[in-house]
């Protein structure tokens, strides 16, 4: 059937994410083929609670169009709902769980129990779930559902921010979706807040850009080999014994105090013994067959 704009109500709008890249795809599909998948709807005292196509209907507000191809779901609403999400679900991510989860407890007081059972989980499965947005400022999830953050920066990085301090997260996340950042350099910026120091995560928050590139600049800088490291080893202690031994020389060992060459005596025995188990080792590695 075909239904006017102003008979829909897009009651389950804010519990789909939008995908700008995808709809503009659609739209150019609808403009040269027009509308061949209905949308789902159910009828409600007159008007059509549309269950699934909001992208669709997105789609087709773009391109002017007043009327909209429908089909009724005979069936309660909230029957509609679970089936709806029974057929999407390999596209599901955890976020689109837990907004389903909330709606479907405030608008028909579905227990936890009640929940659990519906989708085939425990509770304590429902319940991670609906903590996820609890966690999350309502003006983070408005970013994911809006397309500008991607879920997985959001539940994996924002979330636990969040829980610690939910300005930061916030703050953060404006720069993301500004700087338009991807999965793998919120992390970097997760991690480095999570092991700052109060100037760190300052700087985080306030400009992650700079930071970052102070994380590339540093992780550019090529790290030497296990040979190097100890050729650079080897050659301070060159340069530390010639130092002593100028000090030596200069008649270092007459001018200290009796208590004072006691210990001098004592670091000489520990540096000896050192240098004598590298000599050793030496030895035995240089005559190894492998």
């Amino acid at each position: 059937m075909d239904l006017e704009r102003h008979q829909l109500e897009l009651r389950y709008e804010r519990l789909r994410k939008h995908a700008p890249v995808a709809e503009r795809a659609l739209v150019g599909s609808l403009a040269e083929h027009g509308q061949k998948l209905p949308i789902v709807v159910i009828e409600a005292q007159g008007r059509y609670v549309v269950i699934d196509g909001y992208k669709r209907l997105r789609a087709l507000k773009r391109l002017s169009r007043d009327t909209v191809m429908a089909t009724d779901w005979r069936m309660t609403e909230l029957d509609a709902l679970l089936l709806a999400r029974r057929l999407r679900a390999s596209g599901e991510d955890a976020l689109d769980q837990a907004w389903l989860l909330a709606e479907l407890r405030e608008r028909f007081g579905l227990s936890m129990q009640e929940l659990a059972e519906r989708f085939e989980h425990s509770k304590s499965w429902v319940s991670r779930r609906l903590g996820l947005i609890e966690a999350l400022p309502p003006v983070i999830q408005d970013q994911v559902r809006a397309g500008a953050l991607a879920c997985h920066a959001a539940m994996k990085y924002l979330a636990p921010l969040a829980r610690a301090n939910t300005k930061a997260a916030t703050q953060l996340a404006g720069a993301i979706v500004a700087l338009k950042l991807s999965s793998r350099q919120v992390g970097t910026l997760y991690a480095g807040w999570q092991a700052g120091s109060a100037r760190t995560r300052e700087l985080i928050v306030e400009r992650p850009q700079l930071y970052l590139q102070a994380r590339s600049a540093h992780q550019d800088v090529p790290q030497p080999s296990a040979l190097q490291r100890l050729l650079n080893d080897l050659g301070a202690l060159s340069g530390i014994a010639k130092r002593a031994r100028r000090a030596l020389q200069a008649g270092l060992i007459q001018q200290v105090l009796d208590a004072e060459r006691a210990e001098l005596d004592c670091a000489f025995a520990r540096m000896r013994e050192e240098l004598q188990r590298l000599l050793d080792r030496f030895d035995l590695e240089r005559g190894h067959a492998r």
